[in-house]
């Protein structure tokens, strides 16, 4: 029960301004009848309150200025006040706006609260909110615009705040929740192999990178979290698929900064210099190199900087995938180099008609003549001599893909192979079907196959936290491995990957790819390749042939390696 003292101290309080009037609180013969009459009265009045109410019909038609105005105006002066409930009565949701205004003090520690409304426009009241954000011996200003609309209620038409919770704040979702405290996670300072500060500013492609070294590293390395102000998003679900749809965690204002630790990484500042260079301007652009004989990252790099495709993209692969398939294939004495492989314009399986680019055809031709040109058919037309899961355990066995164990330091997508049946597991020797890779796979197939074994790429050298680097159960034999580089080198040299390694010389291998996306009118381009003891690889999405996108890109950087 609120005593009369309390009330007192209500009415002193600053209320809110509502398009330019104040909202004043009044104690009048309400509070004063209650305290001569006591419950019996309003026992009374409320029993003639709910008969009337019975008996009123539900309000409908246009909000009135005079319902919208004395709306906003109950709710913002009640909030300013520091009411909750009478804040939260004002809305068509008491529970859920009790819940995060409560919280707004409490989790967030907001205070010194004053809101300020605009000019009414169709039931929606705009607000600017001036506060304090205070934790511990730390304290900041707030200010931030917001709004808030008002409607009818179901049921009986009375005027009510239509809650949400970007009403309390913008950046809120539905929920989400406000809380001011150390930050989950202290910065870190990432360093290249030589020692020198990654930023940004340097390379603009990183930043997701660094974001993701921060959430493996911060407490790991160091530092001492900062204070700050954030929305921590609610949950939508068990999975990590589900919490990133929901979105991830936001700062909105930094009371302190944290110390940060410091990660050395096993980028190459030249070679990462190179990258961002080479995928400038192209939105859609990807590209990765490894050191072939460690799995070392030596660059990584994306045209548009809001999503990590080279580490964390899934997309189908396209011909690419035929350096896998074509391990495979050699392996069960399905194909050999320079013996004749069929190569006809199609080849009809269950129930695809699959065929070549610009239906060409290779009469009494190799196999390596049908890897250099890239012949889909070849691939394809070894299907019915293979089991369902075989390109799938290729994939897992030598190539360590498919896994999804791979511990690089950062967050990755670590390439799928599904196991697939009929058509879809001989779109799956080409590189499409339920295929799905990255250049950060893709480059380091072509490691796997320049250095004779897979090892896991990193970005974060093991030693530094003791983690455990995903293994391959074996290698291919000798001549398996041996055919492959033929069939690499000879297209590099003389195939589809002839124009863009011009030039680069040396111990060299390629392969390149297209894949057909639904809904593009130009397939993705991909290329992977290896130069001495480096490996790369690359994609243009929606580029056309690999050969003449993603390929420039990637041979590039390899000359650049030297």
């Amino acid at each position: 029960m609120v005593s009369r003292r309390g009330a007192g101290e209500r009415r002193r309080t600053k209320p809110a301004v509502i398009g330019g009037v104040a909202a004043v609180l009044v104690a009048g013969a309400g509070f004063g009848a209650y305290a001569v009459y006591g419950g019996e009265a309003e026992a009374e009045d409320t029993a003639r309150t709910k008969s009337a109410a019975a008996q009123e019909k539900v309000k409908t038609g246009p909000l009135t200025a005079t319902e919208v105005t004395g709306t906003a105006e109950r709710f913002l002066t009640a909030w300013q006040q520091g009411d909750v409930t009478a804040a939260a009565d004002a809305t068509d949701d008491a529970e859920a706006a009790k819940a995060l205004l409560t919280g707004y003090t409490k989790d967030a520690r907001i205070k010194d609260v004053t809101l300020t409304a605009g000019t009414p426009a169709e039931g929606k009241v705009p607000f600017s909110v001036k506060a304090t954000v205070a934790y511990e011996k730390t304290s900041k200003p707030l200010t931030y615009d917001s709004a808030l609309t008002v409607v009818r209620r179901d049921g009986d038409g009375e005027p009510r705040v239509d809650w949400h919770a970007a009403v309390v704040h913008p950046e809120l979702k539905d929920g989400d929740k406000l809380v001011t405290g150390k930050a989950g996670d202290p910065p870190v300072k990432a360093l290249d192999r030589d020692g020198g500060e990654l930023t940004t500013d340097t390379y603009p492609s990183l930043g997701t990178v660094l974001d993701s070294l921060r959430e493996k590293y911060g407490d790991k390395a160091g530092g001492s979290p900062g204070i700050e102000l954030r929305v921590v998003r609610g949950d939508a679900g068990d999975e990590g698929d589900e919490k990133e749809k929901a979105g991830a965690d936001k700062t909105l204002l930094e009371l302190s900064k944290g110390t940060p630790g410091t990660v050395k990484t096993t980028l190459d500042p030249a070679l990462q210099a190179a990258a961002e260079k080479q995928v400038d301007g192209k939105k859609q652009a990807s590209v990765v190199l490894l050191r072939a004989s460690t799995g070392e990252i030596l660059a990584a790099a994306n045209g548009g900087h809001g999503f990590n495709t080279a580490f964390q993209g899934s997309l189908a692969p396209g011909s690419t995938m035929k350096v896998i398939t074509a391990s495979m294939l050699l392996e069960k004495d399905l194909a050999s180099v320079n013996e004749q492989h069929p190569c006809p314009k199609y080849f009809t399986y269950g129930g695809w008609k699959f065929q070549n680019d610009d239906e060409f055809e290779i009469k009494d031709g190799t196999f390596k003549a049908s890897f250099a040109r890239s012949c889909n058919t070849a691939f394809i037309s070894q299907a019915p001599e293979l089991k369902d899961d075989d390109l799938t355990k290729q994939a897992k066995e030598v190539f360590g893909l498919s896994m999804d164990n791979w511990s690089v330091g950062v967050s990755t997508f670590d390439g799928r192979v599904p196991v697939q049946s009929q058509a879809q597991m001989a779109a799956s020797l080409i590189g499409q079907g339920g295929v799905r890779m990255n250049p950060l796979n893709m480059a380091s197939v072509s490691a796997t196959v320049k250095s004779g074994s897979f090892h896991q790429p990193y970005l974060v050298a093991p030693s530094v936290d003791g983690r455990k680097l995903a293994t391959a159960s074996r290698t291919m034999s000798g001549a398996t491995l041996g055919a492959l580089r033929e069939l690499m080198s000879y297209t590099a040299a003389a195939g589809t990957a002839a124009e863009a390694m011009a030039g680069v010389g040396g111990d060299m291998g390629a392969k390149t790819g297209s894949a057909e996306v639904d809904g593009q009118e130009k397939p993705n381009g991909w290329f992977t390749a290896y130069r001495g003891d480096v490996a790369a690889a690359g994609v243009v999405q929606q580029g056309g042939h690999g050969g003449e996108t993603a390929g420039p890109i990637v041979a590039a950087l390899l000359k650049q390696a030297g």
